[in-house]
This record gives structure tokens, sequence and C-alpha cells, in this order.
């Protein structure tokens, strides 16, 4: 007899990505607004870096569970200047990708039946990784714009609240919050003596407001956990590399973790990783005008006054989603869409979005040309399908 699936994953909904992509492939010619990539490869240098790698020996053996020194090291003094973040109290981890680097943290602070608090819309592999780890996703609602609601967030803390989840700029929403909102939440993990988890993967990515790290925040050290990524700021998403910023007292629980999962990152990645950060921010920079321009149109082509749909202000990463008028549920919406106009989004029931009907649509994978023409078939999905 087959021995069935363990109930906890049963528990764990299916990756929605994989999904949207199989009907894709199968719907020839269908422009994607799905999966959150940009439209660049990493800079020249960690091409070369990686290029140069495994010449030596110790090159291919492997290296210390919590990351290559020299990597290490040029985080320290990114987050030190960039995000305002002093180490003291607190260590760097480089993971296999920002999604490891939250496992690692669900996995450190949470017994089974333990809650964190996840604002929705959220990050479905967030929610995905909770459920992995045994302990409950508790959904909070924001406001219409997608801010966080704080009273409803305090509200939701329990004795057995173990974290609260803060993600800006925001996938899915691309709602930026303001610094005076993270400083309220970090306040609040600090006062409950619960951990506040801040992803920070899109934190160059914001249009016109500022983007706050509330890991800078004196004293916050103990109580707060940061996550980056390089997979968008540097077109690095297939190298897998990632890191987070714990408190101390986190340090030997995190190590289990990741020695267990990943004994160490890959080497050849942390090459390539240490030259993109040297390269810095400007890499990200120099393309942000682009998208900024993107994101201003396709506002403009949904916002007209037949299209059925809201679309709540996205100031920050390379999302909207969508609040659809219809009837249909999103899964079947975007199902409809890639079959019958040849364009694919990413259903918001995937991302708990309490909204009977909503999609959300990622402007940064694609030139200017496909986007234009991909907003175009969503227009008119929208038009003949929803109502």
């Amino acid at each position: 007899m087959t021995q069935p699936q363990s109930r906890r994953l049963a528990a764990v909904q299916a990756p929605v990505i994989p999904i949207v992509g199989r009907w894709t492939a199968g719907a020839p010619g269908t422009i994607s607004l799905g999966q959150g990539v940009v439209s660049y490869q990493p800079p020249k240098e960690a091409i070369d870096a990686a290029k140069s790698f495994g010449a030596t020996l110790p090159d291919h053996r492997y290296g210390p569970v919590e990351g290559l020194p020299a990597l290490v090291e040029a985080i320290g003094r990114k987050l030190e200047t960039e995000n305002r973040i002093a180490l003291d109290g607190s260590r760097v981890v480089v993971t296999a990708g920002g999604n490891q680097a939250f496992m690692n943290a669900v996995l450190a602070i949470t017994d089974p039946e333990d809650e964190v608090i996840l604002p929705a819309p959220y990050y479905f592999n967030h929610e995905m990784a909770i459920v992995i780890a045994g302990a409950n996703a508790v959904a909070v609602p924001t406001t219409e714009s997608y801010q966080l609601d704080l009273r409803a967030i305090e509200n939701a803390i329990t004795r057995r609240t173990r974290a609260v989840v803060t993600v800006s700029p925001n996938n899915p929403t691309g709602a930026v919050y303001p610094e005076s909102d993270l400083r309220a939440v970090n306040a609040l993990c600090r006062d409950h003596g619960i951990l506040h988890i801040h992803d920070e993967a899109y934190e160059y990515f914001t249009y016109g407001v500022a983007h706050f790290s509330p890991g800078s925040i004196a004293g916050a050290a103990a109580h707060t956990i940061s996550l980056y990524s390089l997979s968008k700021a540097y077109g690095m998403a297939s190298w897998r590399i990632g890191y987070m910023v714990i408190p101390s007292a986190l340090d030997e629980a995190v190590n289990k973790i990741q020695d267990t999962i990943l004994i160490c990152p890959p080497a050849v990645s942390q090459h390539a990783a240490v030259a993109a950060l040297a390269v810095g921010s400007s890499y990200a920079a120099s393309h942000v005008a682009r998208l900024d321009e993107t994101r201003q149109t396709i506002f403009a082509a949904l916002n007209q006054p037949d299209v059925p749909c809201d679309v709540p202000v996205s100031l920050g990463a390379f999302y909207y989603l969508l609040r659809v008028h219809s009837r249909m549920d999103s899964m079947t919406l975007t199902e409809r869409l890639i079959n019958e106009h040849r364009v694919a989004t990413i259903p918001g029931s995937a991302f708990a979005d309490p909204s009977p009907c909503s999609i959300r649509i990622s402007y940064g994978a694609l030139d200017a040309g496909t986007i234009l023409e991909g907003t175009r078939r969503l227009v008119d999905g929208l038009r003949a399908l929803a109502g």
C-alpha cells in the first residue's frame, strides 16, 4: 500500500505559478503578465565572476554554513550604508534565495500550532512556508489601498503569535508602507515579545516614495528579522541568492536549519553575488525609470471608464492587483484570459485577496512593446469576459 502524503503537506495550497505556466504553455502565443521577474540579466561583472569560478580545488568544496566571508562582509557594508542597519546584536546568513530565508525564519521561531500574522493579500509562498512548518497563518485585512491596518494586526495577536510579517514594497499589490506604519508594527512586536519579519526583496523598486528598513530602528535588532534577495535587483532569479539578518539569539536555530537543508549556499552564485554588490544599487536604479513609464502606461490603460476593474495605486515593485467586476472566480477568469485572449495573469485568490475576483499582473519581465500588446489583450479580455 502506498503511504499517503502527510496531512500537513496536504493542507498546503498548490503553487499557482506552475498551474498558470501549464495553461500558458497550452495556449501558444500567450503573453505572460504573470511571474514576477525582471527583463534584464545580471551585471557583466557578476557573469564574469561566475565564469572565473572553479579554477581551484577549494571552489568545489563545502563552504561556511552562513556564507562565504567575502559575501557576508559585502552584505554587511551594504546594510550599513543603504539600509542603515548596524549588525550589533544581529547576524547575516546567506540563503538560497529569499524564500529559503523566510523558511529558515519560520522554522526557527515557531512550534506546531503557533501563529504568524500575514496582512492580506499576501505572498502565497509565505503562507505555504508557515503551513509546511506546522504553524498557522493568520490573515488580517489591509485597507482599500492595500496599506497596513494597524488595529487589525494588533487585534490578531494572541498568546500563540510568534511573528508579524510585512512585505514592502509589496508582492502582490505594489503598495509601499510608510515609515510611520513600519515603525508602529515594529514597536507592536517589541511590546508583545514577538518577531517582526520584514521582506525587502523589492527595496530598489519604488516610484516617488521612500523605502524604509525597520531593522534600522534603534533597539530593533533583538526582535527583527530582515529578508533580502538578489533575484530582482540584479536579475539573478535562477542563481538563488538571498540573505537574512537575524537576532543573535536565533543564531543556533538558523544554523541547524541551514546546515540540514542547504549545508552551504552555492559557492558559484556567491562569487557572482560579491561582484553584483560591488556594482551596487545603481544597477537596479538604471532600470527603474523604464519600469515607472510602463507602470504609468498600464495604469492609464486599465483606468479607462469602460474597463471593468478597480486599480489601486501601486508605488513599488512591478505589480498591480486588479479588482475585477466579475461574477467569475479569479482562477476561472485567469484560465479564460489565457485561452480566449492569449494573456496570462495570476489569480488573486492565490494571495488570499478577499475580493470576489481579482488578478495580479507583473510588468517587470517584458520589453515595452510586448507589455503594451499584453495590456491591450488584457483590456479587451476584461471588457469581453467581466461585467
